[in-house]
């Protein structure tokens, strides 16, 4: 299994800044030490081309050049620096990179990634780019380039994103309004950020202080209903460490058990029909930081037994 990072690139951010830097750099480390059926590979810069396929030429030019306006970077939440700019091009390279390697082995990753609070015209919630919604446009791509094996042209690539961070994919939500070929699912905390919330395909809003059994219940009928709704090819999987009890900024109250259950049933969902699927790591705001990595380490864990499965119920003709 495949998993790209992107934590070389650290951000000159001022003391008490509430964004956890070093949780990715320390859940590279855990799983270069704890997991060796994954493969980490340092990710690839995003091309503005692939950019351009959500985002306007203004707003990319703005980052990359280090022209935003400053009420542009009070929403995202980052001052901007050339290590800004090149960490959001990776992050967004690194779920392109996972999409074309699932494709062939079912399941990829990126050890960041989720940024679903970007829209195309702006950032905001310490998201830049929206590395979901430009690997879904990237994939759609290449998949309507190529060809069925009697020469006739695909079917459009019918993507489906389960956003299960605590905070509402607002961002990806926008993007995908009134797109019938993508399906976005919104698990989130009602209360908590976004405040001003957009239209999901699927939006549940959950209450503060929501358990493991109301959580679980809950998935497994969303779940139920993206498939009776829309019919997948493709999967990304943002699986936040937020909703954990433990969380600075996720009012939820799901144990580390609660969200292995999680992962396990979304990732049984797209085994049992086949769907490659992308994880990316969205949120995770820890008192204790070692705690929100052991909860994205089940994640990685989980994802290389599915990779492992894949492989061992693949036919090869």
């Amino acid at each position: 299994m495949l998993a790209y990072y992107s934590d070389q690139f650290v951000l000159p951010l001022p003391d008490g800044h509430r964004f956890p830097m070093a949780k990715y750099r320390m859940l590279r480390d855990r799983i270069a030490a704890e997991l060796p059926a994954i493969a980490l590979h340092e990710a690839p810069a995003a091309t503005e081309g692939e950019l351009a396929l959500v985002h306007t030429p203004a707003y990319i030019d703005s980052i990359l050049q280090g022209t935003a306006e400053p009420a542009v970077l009070r929403e995202i939440g980052f001052p901007w620096s050339p290590a800004m700019a090149e960490r959001a091009l990776r992050s967004v390279g690194a779920t392109v990179a996972a999409a074309r390697s699932a494709l062939v082995a079912g399941v990829a990753a990126n050890l960041a990634g989720g940024t679903h609070h970007a829209y195309a015209h702006k950032g905001g919630g310490f998201c830049v780019f929206n590395d979901l919604a430009v690997a879904a446009r990237v994939m759609q791509a290449e998949w309507g380039r190529s060809r069925n094996q009697d020469g006739s042209r695909r079917s459009p690539l019918q993507v489906a994103v389960i956003d299960l961070d605590v905070h509402q994919g607002n961002g990806t939500a926008s993007v995908f309004q009134g797109d019938d070929t993508v399906f976005t699912l919104s698990l989130h905390g009602e209360k908590n950020f976004p405040f001003r919330k957009e239209a999901s395909d699927l939006d549940i809003g959950l209450p503060d202080g929501c358990t493991d059994d109301e959580y679980l219940s809950t998935l497994d009928h969303a779940l139920q209903e993206l498939e009776q709704r829309f019919s997948a090819d493709f999967v990304f999987f943002l699986a936040g460490a937020d909703p954990h009890e433990g969380d600075r900024l996720g009012r939820l109250k799901l144990t580390a058990a609660g969200l292995h259950a999680r992962d396990q049933r979304v990732l049984d969902w797209c085994l049992d029909r086949r769907l490659p699927v992308v994880i990316t790591m969205g949120g995770g705001y820890g008192h204790d930081l070692e705690q929100t990595v052991a909860v994205q380490m089940q994640t990685y864990t989980l994802a290389a037994a599915h990779a492992q499965r894949w492989a061992e119920s693949t036919v090869y003709i």
